[in-house]
């Protein structure tokens, strides 16, 4: 080496003495739920702890302008008649212990789901479809007959009862699970961070279980589409209700919040620039035990539908937050219905006329109710506790009726739903893949709600199985015009997210969609794989 390179490297070598080490880059978010056991999105959605699924990869998932975008599953096509879609792998996909993530981990998951019991079995069964999906839930079939089969390590074979053209949406909420680690533990697997494997951009590395917060850091093992540039990802649950994340967003301790409607006037005065907001595909509505009294009467039910002013409701206590919820799908969301969004008017008159016609002139000797909602954070947090206070003041000034309203963990009050422990909720849904039938399933027997209405599942499998977009949104308007009839559900509001995002991040995850929206974690895998923080 020459006397002049020997002084270059010299330099370097000193250079990279004093140099500090680059800095690792760390956001703080919220999160929702502090409550949940499972760290696995396929063995319960409505009770998981934290959110599991950013460290798992889906077959495909949404960009922020809701395009159907390939992850694990590089290609797929469906056979002329509709029932059997093939889904092709990424290469060299792994788990972070190195071990081959294989089409047996997508179809072992599956399988789990239809024989342990998952909360979100009606998902598969309507929304999914796939061939014998009841019959082996209710232990009718064995679970081999299934229609679902790993073709070889690289290729999912899936066959559907009736055709579903939106099935590659569908599988957006196809998470593998490790088989190799479940033979192991069994699901005790996704209980303790030395046993979680990942197979998405994200890993978890720590976790407290008192209100399951959780550090997340990026996987190097990862190889899929929209790898992570964060170093570390902390999503803290205490943070979740607005009235904790504004203080701590103030603070410095978190980099993103969502804001109430208090908050909203203070924020676009002091840090309009780091406003964000988000329409969301989404609707809080009111649920009842059909079978229970007094909503076993279909005019008690008409009654509370009518007596609602959803305008005055959005204009005053959720001024900012929502709008007003006229139907089960938001405007702009595929299939929406203004024919439908007209049948939801506030007229007193004809509410007190169907209370008195159900035997409760005045609301005398109506029993006193109580609505269960569920304990959360993010914009459910902000939204519900104004809304249900003015219902409960609205239903005592229109129709005479004493409401109370009780809250509880999101566990608890997805059992008493599901169980039929209470005969009213108020419940939100948010879409999972964009299609109408996505929300039309909360409804069908067997879903959400445990409804039994035969002339609205007879519309609907009709609708789902159509093959003309026009013809299937005619039917699914049918179907909500029987619910409307029925008065099964009553819609509420439509949510549209505030949040506060700090300018020390940047990124494509948090700058507006092509509808100058900002879904934030509401796209989730999108969000938190598409910022960088300074």
């Amino acid at each position: 080496m020459n006397f002049v390179a020997k002084a270059i490297m010299a330099g370097f070598m000193s250079l990279s003495m004093v140099l500090p080490a680059a800095a690792e880059s760390q956001m703080t978010a919220p999160g929702d739920s502090k409550t949940g056991t499972y760290a696995d999105y396929m063995k319960t959605v409505y009770a998981r702890a934290g959110q599991p699924e950013l460290t798992q990869i889906p077959l495909t998932t949404f960009d922020k302008d809701y395009t159907l975008t390939p992850m694990a599953a590089e290609s797929w096509e469906v056979s002329d008649d509709g029932l059997t879609w093939t889904f092709h792998l990424q290469p060299d996909l792994v788990w972070s212990d190195g071990e081959p993530l294989t089409a047996g981990d997508y179809i072992f998951a599956l399988k789990r789901a239809a024989t342990e019991g998952y909360d979100f079995a009606w998902y598969w069964d309507f929304a999914g479809g796939i061939a014998n999906w009841k019959a082996v839930t209710e232990g009718e079939k064995d679970v081999d007959t299934l229609g679902i089969k790993a073709v070889d390590d690289h290729t999912i074979s899936v066959t559907t009862a009736t055709p579903k053209p939106y099935l590659p949406s569908v599988v957006s909420l196809w998470y593998p699970v490790p088989e190799h680690q479940w033979d192991k533990y069994g699901d005790d697997w996704a209980v303790n961070v030395d046993t979680l494997l990942a197979s998405g951009p994200f890993k978890i590395t720590s976790w407290e279980k008192s209100n399951n917060s959780m550090m997340m850091e990026k996987n190097p093992d990862y190889h899929g589409p929209w790898q992570a540039k964060l170093d570390k990802l902390y999503i803290d649950s205490d943070l979740g209700a607005p009235e904790v994340g504004m203080p701590a967003y103030l603070a410095g301790e978190t980099d993103w919040t969502s804001l109430n409607a208090g908050q909203i006037p203070f924020a676009e005065k002091r840090f309009p620039d780091q406003i964000r907001k988000n329409a969301v595909f989404a609707v809080s509505y009111i649920s009842f035990d059909l079978d229970s009294a007094p909503f076993n009467n279909v005019d008690v039910r008409k009654a509370l539908w009518y007596a609602i002013n959803r305008d005055e409701m959005t204009q005053t206590v959720l001024k900012n937050l929502a709008i007003p919820g006229r139907s089960l799908l938001a405007p702009g969301y595929p299939g929406y219905s203004q024919k439908i969004a007209d049948l939801a008017v506030f007229d007193p008159d004809k509410a007190r006329d169907y209370l008195a016609r159900a035997g409760y002139p005045g609301g005398k000797g109506f029993p006193e109710i109580e609505i269960w909602y569920r304990e959360q954070g993010g914009y459910n947090g902000a939204i519900t506790p104004p809304m249900l206070q003015y219902l409960q003041a609205q239903f005592k000034k229109e129709l005479g009726i004493t409401m109370k309203i009780r809250v509880m963990p999101i566990n608890d009050w997805m059992d008493a739903l599901l169980n039929k422990k209470n005969n009213l909720f108020l419940a939100p849904y948010e879409y999972d893949y964009l299609d109408p039938s996505n929300f039309f399933g909360l409804f069908y027997t067997g879903g959400r709600h445990g409804y039994e209405i035969p002339r609205f599942d007879t519309l609907i499998k009709q609708a789902d199985a159509g093959t003309s977009w026009d013809e299937r949104v005619k039917l699914y308007e049918q179907a909500e015009e029987v619910l409307i009839d029925e008065a099964a559900f009553i819609p509420l509001v439509h949510p549209i997210t505030v949040a506060l995002v700090s300018d020390k991040l940047s990124g494509e995850g948090v700058e507006p969609n092509k509808q100058g929206f900002t879904p934030l974690n509401r796209l989730a895998h999108y969000f938190y794989t598409h910022i960088e923080k300074q």
